[in-house]
């Protein structure tokens, strides 16, 4: 303990030389869901801001944290890489992931990077073309992609993480598309068996947690709006889409979704879940529907639009069907399940993944779609917008789809358990981003005191969820590090941890080091109990503190020796 007290010591130090000294009190401001202003030149938080009142001694045992990325940032030859080429004016910067962060070759650094924030896991994703470049078991299998996940995942598990992977992140083989279209033919369910059985031969000896698809309702939009791969829409639609149909599209491709997921859950259990002994689900996305009026329109408008958005899947997944109200309106243009595809369908699934990130205000659409140009995005019926009266929902962050509003995610939760039996549930995303603004100093780029509420305020209705009854089992929040970010490319920042996109260097983010501090085991606060209990706290009932956040940063924590230079995650020499 000696020598961690040292360490500790000079983290402190460390921290007060970089500039992490609080003066006066950073509260949570509890008449908003939404975050203060992001103001760089404003004094960065303590790195143990409200550790005193939440951390992760508050969540059951066993209770699971993480920090995600997917593959694109490092892989080649999928339908992404074709589309950022093909169409560049699609992506801000006209930006690709042909380098993106690297992790390819700075995989050790990353795990390194996430043993020392204190995570129990990591999820990734498993690019189906790296491993079969030609998207045909039959054609070959890329035994070099095969050592990379080999070397990646036994790395994690040397150094105590749990991997969670992702079969499918949007990424499709090329060679697929142009064969057939991709996931709008059923054909693309055999072949994607034969990648995921692969993985399951492959790697599942040491994975035992697999999600296969992540954020299908995305996948499934981009044939909506034409705005990613494989970039079809409606060309009536104008957006530079020479083929596709927004009107059935969408639908087609997510039921090819649904379906692969289906046959792939099947295959995990009879064949590799009794003796591999993992489990295995779906992550969706949802923001959050608040009615834009307390009207009986307004809020029928909100169920509908939860209904399109995350009953669309988790619909099929509990009790085998589509919602009835994407029956009602949609008719003919939903595809149907057949008795043996509903009865495969209902209960495929361990857990759910669930991504939040955001919530929208949901009104009653005054004028009626048109029939004759008919598309997914007005089949809900109704307007979402992110203000009322002029006033946003929450703060607006980098992008300009994400507001925070933490308790977005309690309503999410508690609606899920209510709706879809309270199933186990995993929050596979959950973050915020910043502008890239190439004209900051680094030491102001790496004060993320937003993302330190964001996170804290998110964690705070997680843990009322469960104490509500929800059975939330994990957290992982997006990202570990910034990168590529699909349509906004690099011109928006998502990551605990700096990426200098010139140098590839990583630098702890202020985050960063709070999540450090609040991961910590429960040997540490055991042994560090009367700083946990260090300077007044006020709270206004609900346990979210208003005041007293500012902790010693002699607080401050790390699981294990440092092994990689200070100097890489930090904006001085050390």
């Amino acid at each position: 303990m000696k020598l961690l007290g040292r360490r500790l010591l000079l983290l402190g130090f460390f921290l007060i030389l970089q500039g992490y000294v609080v003066l006066g009190n950073y509260g949570v401001h509890m008449k908003s869901f939404g975050l203060h202003k992001v103001d760089r030149n404003a004094d960065p938080l303590s790195p143990s801001f409200g550790i005193n009142v939440l951390n992760r001694t508050s969540f059951p045992q066993g209770f699971v944290f993480g920090s995600a990325t997917s593959s694109y940032q490092f892989s080649r030859l999928s339908n992404w890489d074709y589309f950022t080429h093909k169409y560049p004016g699609k992506v801000v910067n006209s930006n690709n992931g042909d380098v993106a962060d690297d992790s390819y070759h700075r995989y050790k650094e990353d795990v390194n990077l996430l043993k020392e924030m204190n995570t129990d896991s990591y999820r990734f994703s498993i690019s189906w073309s790296r491993l079969i470049p030609s998207g045909k078991i039959s054609k070959g299998v890329n035994e070099k992609g095969i050592q990379y996940y080999n070397n990646l995942i036994d790395e994690l598990l040397a150094n105590g993480l749990t991997p969670a992977v992702t079969l499918f992140h949007w990424e499709l083989p090329q060679a697929l598309e142009d064969e057939y279209g991709g996931f709008l033919s059923p054909k693309i369910v055999k072949d994607y068996l034969d990648f995921v059985n692969l993985c399951f031969e492959r790697f599942g000896d040491r994975v035992k947690f697999w999600i296969t698809f992540n954020e299908p309702h995305s996948y499934s939009v981009g044939y909506d709006n034409g705005l990613s791969a494989p970039g079809r829409c409606s060309p009536w639609l104008n957006n530079n889409c020479t083929v596709g149909d927004s009107g059935t599209e969408p639908y087609i491709v997510s039921h090819h979704q649904l379906l692969a997921h289906a046959y792939a859950v099947q295959l995990y259990r009879r064949k590799y879940q009794a003796h591999q002994k993992g489990i295995i689900g779906m992550t969706n996305n949802c923001d959050w529907m608040v009615p834009l009026t307390n009207s009986s329109l307004d809020q029928r408008a909100a169920r509908r639009s939860l209904d399109f958005m995350y009953g669309w899947f988790m619909n099929p997944l509990v009790y085998g069907d589509y919602p009835r109200t994407m029956k009602a309106i949609v008719g003919d243009r939903l595809p149907k399940f057949t008795p043996k595809q509903s009865k495969l369908l209902r209960g495929s699934y361990d857990f759910h993944g669930l991504n939040y990130y955001t919530a929208v205000y949901a009104s009653h659409a005054i004028n009626p779609p048109n029939r004759t140009h008919a598309r997914y995005s007005t089949d809900n019926h109704a307007d979402l917008t992110a203000t009322r009266q002029g006033v946003l929902i929450g703060e607006q962050a980098g992008s300009d789809w994400l507001h925070s509003y933490p308790k977005g995610l309690w309503n999410l939760l508690l609606y899920i358990k209510r709706r879809y039996k309270n199933p186990v549930i995993y929050i596979t995303e959950n973050g915020i981003d910043e502008v890239n603004d190439a004209s900051l100093p680094l030491e102001q780029a790496l004060q993320d005191n937003y993302r330190i509420q964001y996170y804290y305020r998110h964690l705070q209705f997680t843990h009322k969820a469960i104490k509500n009854g929800v059975r939330v089992r994990g957290y992982y929040g997006w990202s570990l590090i910034d990168n590529f970010e699909w349509l906004n490319g690099y011109s928006v920042r998502f990551g605990f941890n700096f990426v200098d996109y010139n140098t590839l260097k990583r630098y702890r983010k202020l985050s960063s080091y709070w999540f450090i501090i609040f991961g910590a085991r429960q040997q540490y606060w055991m042994n560090n109990s009367q700083h946990a209990e260090a300077g007044p706290s006020r709270s206004n009932g609900d346990g979210y503190v208003v005041e007293g956040h500012e902790a010693f940063l002699t607080q401050s924590f790390f699981s294990g020796a440092l092994t990689v230079p200070a100097s890489r995650f930090c904006p001085h020499d050390f």
